[in-house]
């Protein structure tokens, strides 16, 4: 599975999910909402982390019962490091343009 084929949203999830230590999800559209001052539907958030984890990109484990952590896979990490490398590529060709 690729970063590509996933939504801007879950990309953007994984990218807070990596500065965060085990967020939960509350805390994950808290921080998501102050990083792109957008409003997240806490109806949005959960079914996307269930792909995400579906996927194999993040891991979910209990906190306690009412609430769930997240953290990066093996897999999650590896993608955003080839989302990071392929933006600094595209970057670098588009300063050499200006």
């Amino acid at each position: 599975m690729s970063l590509f084929e996933l939504t801007a949203f879950q990309r953007d999830l994984l990218f807070i999910i990596a500065m965060v230590d085990e967020p939960s999800g509350q805390e994950l559209k808290d921080q998501f909402e102050e990083e792109t001052t957008a409003t997240v539907n806490r109806g949005n958030i959960y079914p996307n982390l269930n792909t995400l984890t579906e996927r194999g990109f993040i891991n979910k484990e209990s906190r306690d019962c009412r609430t769930n952590c997240y953290s990066l896979t093996q897999q999650g990490r590896s993608c955003l490091h080839q989302r990071h490398k392929w933006e600094q590529e595209h970057l670098a060709g588009a300063q050499q343009t200006v």
